[in-house]
Formats: C-alpha cells, sequence, structure tokens
C-alpha cells in the first residue's frame, strides 16, 4: 500500500527563525518511519517536507511565488532552491541514520507550471524507486513557469500532481496542530464537499512566514484532490506526538481531522 506523508515546515523547523532545524523531530520520525516499514512489509512512503524557515524566508525576501522576470529575480529563484534543498539535505540525513533507503529527488529539475499550477513533473525516478523499495523524498522547491518565468511549488501541490499518477490511497500531513479546528478548537473530524462552506470562515492561516498559505489553502486544496482521485483519504493530525505517526501508517490509530470526498 502507497502512502504519501507530509512533515510540515511548521514541524520541522521554527518557521520564525531562519534557517532553524529541529535535529530531534526528524531523528524521533524516522525511527517511527522505520519502525512502520520493517512491521509491514507492504508498506510503501513517498515522503515529502516542506520548506519552513529555510525556503520560506528566501521566497518571501524575492516574493519569488509572484514571479521571475529580472536579474535580481532570477538570482532570488536560485537562493530558494539552494536553501530548500539545504533542509532536505538534513532530512535525507536523519533518515540515512536511520537505515532507511532514502532517495532524495529535487522537483525543480523537472518540474513545470503554467500560471503557478503544476503542469509536469517527472515520475518515473519515483515510481522505480517504489518499486526497488527506497523511500523517494520529495521537497517544497521553485518551478519554471510558462507564465510567471519561476514560482513555487509546495509539497502539497507536488502531492496534488503525483496523486494523479501514482496508486496511493492515502495521504498523511504532519504538523503542529492535532487536526483542523472549528472556531471552538475543537479538532474536526471528517472534512467533506457537504461541510466545507460550514467550516472554512474558522480556518485561518499559518503561524510564522509561509508564502504557500495557510490551513484553509491546504484544506481547499486537499478537498479538491479527493474529488479527482476517488476512495483517497487525507488526513491532517499532530507530527508532535511520538509514536502517533507509526500508529496511523499501521492502522492502530486514526488522529486528526480526514478529509474525503
Amino acid at each position: 500500500m502507497l502512502i504519501f506523508v507530509k512533515l510540515g515546515g511548521s514541524l520541522l523547523t521554527d518557521k520564525t527563525v531562519e534557517s532553524s532545524f529541529r535535529e530531534d523531530v526528524a531523528q524521533r520520525i524516522s525511527r517511527e518511519l522505520k519502525s512502520a516499514l520493517d512491521t509491514h512489509s507492504d508498506l510503501q512512503i513517498l515522503l515529502g517536507h516542506g520548506s519552513g524557515s529555510f525556503g520560506h524566508f528566501a521566497a518571501k525576501r524575492y516574493n519569488t511565488i509572484a514571479g521571475v522576470h529580472s536579474a535580481e529575480e532570477w538570482q532570488g529563484f536560485a537562493n530558494v532552491a539552494t536553501a530548500a534543498s539545504a533542509l532536505n539535505y538534513l532530512i535525507a540525513s536523519a533518515l540515512h541514520a536511520n537505515n532507511i533507503p532514502v532517495w532524495r529527488i529535487q522537483p525543480s529539475a523537472s518540474a513545470i507550471s503554467e500560471n503557478g499550477v503544476l503542469k509536469h513533473l517527472e515520475t518515473q525516478p519515483i515510481t522505480t524507486a517504489l518499486q526497488q523499495g527506497l523511500m523517494p523524498l520529495v521537497y517544497g522547491d521553485v518551478s519554471l513557469d510558462t507564465a510567471r518565468g519561476g514560482t513555487i511549488i509546495s509539497t502539497e501541490t507536488i502531492f496534488f500532481y503525483l496523486a494523479q499518477h501514482l496508486p496511493v490511497k492515502q495521504v498523511l500531513l504532519l504538523g503542529e496542530v492535532d487536526g483542523v479546528y472549528d472556531q471552538n478548537g475543537v479538532v474536526i473530524p471528517h472534512i467533506t464537499p457537504a461541510n466545507f462552506q460550514e467550516i472554512a470562515s474558522a480556518l485561518g492561516g499559518s503561524a510564522g512566514i509561509d508564502v504557500t498559505g495557510g490551513m484553509e489553502t491546504k484544506v481547499s486544496d486537499m478537498l479538491s484532490l479527493t474529488q479527482k482521485v476517488p476512495g483517497l483519504e487525507i488526513r491532517i493530525m499532530s507530527g508532535t506526538q511520538p509514536g502517533l505517526l507509526e500508529k496511523t501508517l499501521l492502522g492502530e490509530a486514526s488522529p486528526g481531522t480526514v478529509i474525503s470526498s
């Protein structure tokens, strides 16, 4: 069974402090992933992560998401890519230290967007990695854009594209929150097209700097994805509780908020 797992930038970094990395969190999550893979031999994981305080600071500085045209903006484009890949290296190192055969796959090497919408991403390396028992690791990155010159693609954007090309059954989005909260601060257990408008007003932005949108954008995009991929279940959950990711991967826990069609 193929599961996409996204580690939020707020989980892995302090998004209010540039280039801060929570090594202890990366190591703990790596141990949980390794344990789940060892327990469930049929489990396949595509891992992705946000840019957190690495890429988002640089992206905001140059407003890369809005477009890349001038020499200064192209320099910023390259700086954002370097910052994002720096965090990716640290996370890959934590996975490697826990004996996970991780393969870093750089989205910007093949990504082509059109006015902010990802239109192409090479999937063959990911497919081969999964077939050979490797864990492909993708991340929020820059992308060439036919309308804007260049832009930013979030991990959710990448997952949105890949879910329509790979046989994924479940997507887990891990952050610092327990799920999607209603106006009273209570976790909403299930979001569907039927109740989205009712709860939309309770959804806020993102703590710290995030150029790719906050919770409202995430929920809206993921709800749209479930309508494109029949049977797909997306879960927004906490990554701060030790052991919870492993139990969820093994079907022993059902935390957070489920988004489905």
